[in-house]
């Protein structure tokens, strides 16, 4: 009998282009709803395909905090939200919500 193994989905894995990692940020945004959580979580699988040490660097924030502040667990701020979203080339943009 062959044994087959799995492991846990890694969004982070298959996010390999700037262009991917822009287009998987604007479904989690649409699929988030009000859930700042799932945003935070979004934003740290894209900065685990990019490199944390990197975005560390970058948003002079460390690697741990980034990694709390970005698990889905943690509650960053907003400040944080948005420099770690332009350390990582991602911009943020609004548009009326249909209906609105």
């Amino acid at each position: 009998m062959n044994t087959i193994k799995l492991r846990k989905w890694d969004s982070a894995e298959h996010l390999k282009t700037d262009d991917d990692m822009a287009q998987y940020f604007e479904a989690c945004l649409q699929e988030a709803g009000d859930d700042a959580a799932f945003v935070a979580k979004a934003l740290g699988n894209i900065a685990r395909a990019k490199g944390m040490s990197q975005l560390s660097r970058d948003t002079g924030l460390g690697r741990e905090s980034l990694y709390k502040a970005l698990s889905g667990e943690g509650n960053p701020s907003f400040a944080t939200i948005l420099k770690v979203a332009s350390a990582l080339g991602i911009r943020l943009h609004a548009q009326a919500a249909p209906g609105a």
